[in-house]
């Protein structure tokens, strides 16, 4: 089995990955800020507990352990930062860039996976499938900060042998953590909930099993050798209407108006909000229905969680 350093594991996706990879037996190592469920519960799990701007803590667990494969989950919003990015979330999230490259490198670390954001894309005009080699548009400042990642990592990786790994995930989310498909049908202004006609367009995201998977299957590949940028989310779109089905079993949502299609338009849009917000949503992209090409990741995980059967 593998040693695994995890950044960021006691967030949402940190802890299903810290479950995952302790039932296959990995051993991990893990950091976080803030404490988690996991400690003193497997003789194979190591927590440290410390910011993770702290060069000195986290560079010593890899030069004093052989690590196989560092997963780099801190500085996510869908992990464990809010969805409001600041400008010092941005300087911090660049200096830890900076050391823990370094840091990978020079330990040896054989595979480094950085958990990315399908935002890095921005708005793109037409109706093709977006795929990894598509030209970046980042525009709010969550997706700079971690196309500014991606970048840092592949010029300090770029004369060693480490096999870099950049998962350029959908929005997440799981049965209770639903934030990001609720901010997709939900009208803060209004308190209400709303779909445009009968609510059939569509969106992507990624149920975090579905990353999960993708981790799993980009650490037991002998050697590690699938390196590259890969799109990370559900197979399918989920459309409006499912979303406010789904939420309305599970009483989250109240009441939900119909709205005639092309009233989308007229709806208020504060796009500095949007710039600066994560899930800040534009009513006016609802019919763009933008499809992410996730068949480079499908050849190491199947993609097979949808709305549909998490539960």
């Amino acid at each position: 089995m593998s040693s695994i350093l995890v950044t960021g594991a006691s967030g949402m996706i940190g802890q299903y990955l810290t479950s995952s990879l302790l039932h296959k037996k990995h051993r991990v190592y893990a950091v976080d800020s803030k404490p988690n469920d996991f400690i003193g519960s497997d003789p194979n799990y190591s927590f440290v507990q410390c910011d993770i701007t702290d060069k000195k803590t986290v560079s010593e667990i890899m030069d004093n352990n052989h690590i196989d494969v560092v997963v780099h989950l801190a500085n996510s919003v869908d992990n464990d930062i809010d969805p409001l990015i600041t400008d010092a979330e941005i300087r911090k999230s660049k200096a830890t860039d900076k050391y823990i490259y370094a840091a990978a490198a020079k330990s040896g670390v054989g595979c480094f996976v950085l958990l990315s954001t399908t935002d890095v894309y921005g708005l793109q005009k037409g109706r093709e499938p977006i795929r990894e080699t598509i030209a970046e548009k980042a525009f709010t400042y969550y997706s700079e900060m971690k196309l500014t990642s991606e970048k840092l990592m592949e010029k300090a990786f770029k004369k060693s042998d480490i096999i870099e790994v950049v998962a350029r995930a959908a929005p997440v989310y799981d049965a209770e953590h639903t934030d990001n498909l609720h901010a997709h049908v939900y009208d803060n202004k209004e308190n209400v909930g709303y779909v445009f006609g009968d609510g059939d367009y569509g969106y992507t995201f990624c149920c975090v099993f579905n990353l999960i998977d993708f981790i799993n299957g980009i650490i037991s590949v002998p050697q590690g050798r699938y390196g590259g940028v890969y799109n990370v989310c559900d197979s399918r779109q989920t459309n409006a209407h499912e979303i406010i089905e789904y939420e309305k079993e599970r009483h989250r949502i109240g009441a939900v108006i119909q709205r005639s299609p092309g009233s989308e338009k007229a709806m208020l849009f504060n796009k500095g909000k949007m710039r600066a917000d994560y899930r800040y949503f534009d009513p006016t992209l609802t019919y763009n229905n933008w499809l992410f090409d996730n068949t480079r990741a499908k050849r190491i995980a199947p993609m097979r969680w949808n709305l549909g059967n998490t539960k």
